[in-house]
């Protein structure tokens, strides 16, 4: 007879099982195919599972176990290439506890009170590694299954910060140095925009971008790929002449001419680790790439030999795992909602599913084009993605998981709200009501125009709003300007104070800047920065308003589809009307006189494109005006010189195209120089 012990082996085994088979599917999609259908927390759970019950019951680890072994097989394909020193991964923290485990377990086995700590940012990229050989980059691979990886050289050549030779002196005859291949934000999103624009499937995320742009047969095709590389350790170096130290690697590396991670850091307790990571957690959406978490060693590489390895995990590190912002759940209705311009906007209804520590139940979609390039229907698996405040967002379905019973969106033809036919513009990706007395549009028209950012007018949020407009006090933005305290007292649950707090957050807002103004009366394609921009270049409402759409679209930074919005906005007599009733309310309709700077670059337009190996973007731009010129974000005629970094994308060939004069960041830097600003 079964004891209460072998049953609950048996259920162990076969759950173990269970979590192998589908642990094995996963890898094969993420590692082999770049296909994942799953996403990164969840895969991080099931192996969580599985690792506890494997110690619970260590009689059922077996060495095919995903928890023995790295990734999937490497594709015959390409070629393959043995690694010398195994490509490990790396065991999980996600809490503070777990992290201080770590540190436990590590000075206990290193017999050590304390050690030093480096923390490196963990790159949700392509892990690599490069073979140099008398100082000459000889051979570039994958991470394969850990111990065999595929033969990408041809494709990592196309890499700019990978450096083809080393020209320092006293180099190893043969090293080899691990890195990170990944994409950056920015190009991604103008990668996904290029791919829209052909009528291309986009991309889901940055990290299966980079990972499908490598493993790919033609280096040309990764050639076209806006692709990174980070180098963050080295692997293995014949002869003696190398750091005692895993900070001392990475100098040494820089000095090399290999990129590293600027934001890597060094610390002596576990709790100024702890701290970093704390920190990168919450500001992780400030970086122009994607991390997952935070990578902790131990520096002394002399403890790493004392600490070895556990299965297919290094004792000496341990990565921090931030919560996940993507998950995948069910689309269970795809329903739309009405903008403050009239635009159909398509929202997401989900199943519940928690990212990061909240719950989600609805996601934006974009617009029914993006919809159908991605093919997303009501009944799919989909994946989700939150990051930091921004609105949750459907990246795409899983197709293999679809069912058949998946039914495709349909788009409205009338306005859900007042039931007018829509009308969709030519060019344009979203469906509009033209109604200008549709009650969805005045709605959101007017929580937009009180919103922090806008007008900023405190105490009138979304119910009051809603209840002016349906007490019909107010019936567009201006009318604000114009209530009495008695018509306030007539609102239901409105007393003396209360209305009195309204009516002085809407005296105060009268002396906004022309700038929020701008934004505020929710003109189509124009944001906070774009208004601000309007703003400073006319000086007042009414210049704006004289303006042709010529001079609006040389305006840096415009160009010719806002110039065109702006300029129909202004010429509509509603608009004007709108416009002037604000001015009689004594909303401020002039900009402050800006404080000019003159100097050599005075008369010029600069726009940056691209990384740049000498400073960030924003101190490249800072500099331009300290010297009197301008700056902007895109090419247009106006557009004096384009600053080109590494990746420097569609803008390149813009400004050849208009002739614009191009400088190469040496080029740029010996400007900045000659006027004494570098």
């Amino acid at each position: 007879m079964a004891t209460d012990v072998d049953q609950e082996l048996q259920r162990a085994k076969l759950r173990v099982e269970e979590l192998r088979a589908q642990l094995s599917y996963h890898d094969y999609r993420y590692h082999v195919i770049d296909q994942p259908e799953i996403s990164d927390g969840e895969y991080d759970e099931l192996m969580q599972e599985l690792r506890s019950l494997e110690e619970a019951h260590p009689q059922l680890i077996t060495p095919e176990s995903p928890t023995q072994r790295v990734g999937g097989a490497p594709v015959e394909a390409f070629g393959i290439v043995e690694h010398r020193v195994p490509l490990l991964s790396l065991a999980n923290a996600f809490s503070e506890e777990e992290l201080r485990a770590w540190h436990r377990r590590a000075t206990g086995l290193a017999e050590t009170e304390s050690f030093a700590m480096v923390c490196e940012p963990k790159i949700d990229g392509l892990a690599v590694a490069l073979e140099y050989r008398e100082g000459q980059f000889a051979v570039g691979s994958t991470r394969g299954d850990g111990r065999r990886g595929e033969n990408i050289t041809q494709n990592l050549r196309t890499i700019r910060s990978i450096p083809s030779r080393l020209s320092k002196q006293g180099l190893p005859a043969r090293f080899e140095v691990r890195g990170e291949v990944f994409m950056t934000r920015a190009g991604f999103e103008r990668m996904n925009q290029e791919r829209a624009d052909r009528g291309e499937p986009l991309f889901a995320n940055p990290r299966n971008s980079a990972a499908g742009a490598v493993r790919q047969l033609d280096p040309r095709v990764t050639a076209e790929r806006p692709l990174d590389c980070f180098i963050y350790a080295l692997g293995w170096a014949e002869g003696d002449a190398t750091p005692t130290s895993h900070w001392e690697t990475l100098e040494w590396l820089s000095e090399l001419g290999f990129k590293t991670n600027p934001d890597s850091a060094r610390y002596k307790s576990i709790d100024r680790v702890w701290r970093h990571c704390r920190q990168w957690a919450e500001k992780r959406d400030a970086l122009d790439y994607e991390i997952d978490g935070i990578v902790v060693k131990v520096d002394d590489l002399r403890l790493h030999e004392t600490l070895g390895v556990a299965g297919r995990e290094p004792r000496w590190a341990i990565a921090f795992k931030f919560p996940p912002t993507q998950r995948t759940t069910k689309l269970l209705k795809i329903s739309v909602n009405v903008g403050r311009t009239g635009s159909i906007n398509p929202y997401a209804e989900l199943e519940p599913v928690n990212i990061g520590g909240v719950t989600v139940k609805m996601a934006t979609l974009h617009n029914e084009e993006d919809i159908r390039r991605k093919d997303i229907r009501t009944g799919d698996t989909v994946i989700v993605q939150r990051a930091g405040d921004v609105i949750p967002q459907v990246v795409g379905p899983v197709l293999s998981k679809r069912t058949g019973k998946e039914k495709r969106f349909r788009p409205p033809r009338k306005c859900p709200a007042c039931r007018t036919k829509l009308v969709r513009p030519e060019g344009e990706v979203m469906r509009y009501c033209p109604n200008r007395d549709c009650s969805a549009q005045a709605f959101r028209l007017l929580t937009h125009f009180v919103s922090r950012g806008a007008m900023e007018i405190d105490g009138v949020g979304e119910q009051l709003s809603l209840t002016l407009l349906q007490a019909k006090l107010v019936n567009n933005p201006a009318d604000l300007y114009f209530l009495t305290k008695e018509q306030l007292l007539t609102l239901e649950r409105m007393a003396e104070k209360s209305a009195q707090n309204v009516l002085d957050a809407i005296d105060a807002s009268r002396g906004r800047p022309l700038g929020r103004v701008l934004f505020a009366l929710g003109i189509r394609h124009v944001g906070s920065e774009t208004a601000a921009l309007l703003a400073q270049h006319f000086g007042s409402m009414e210049a704006l308003a004289q303006a042709t759409q010529e001079e609006l679209a040389a305006v840096p930074s415009i160009g010719p589809v806002v110039a065109e919005s702006v300029h129909g906005y202004v010429r509509d007599k509603a608009n004007r009307r709108l416009i002037e009733k604000l001015q009689r309310g004594g909303v401020r309709m002039e900009a402050e006189a800006p404080a000019t700077r003159e100097g050599p670059l005075s008369g010029e337009t600069f726009v940056i494109t691209g990384t740049l190996a000498s400073m960030s973007r924003t101190d490249a731009e800072t500099r331009i005006r300290s010297l009197g010129g301008a700056t902007g974000s895109s090419v247009t005629r106006a557009t004096g010189y384009l600053v080109a970094g590494e990746n420097p994308g569609s803008k390149l060939a813009k400004a050849r195209k208009q002739d614009t004069k191009i400088l190469s960041d040496e080029e740029f830097m010996a400007l900045l120089r000659r006027h004494g600003a570098a």
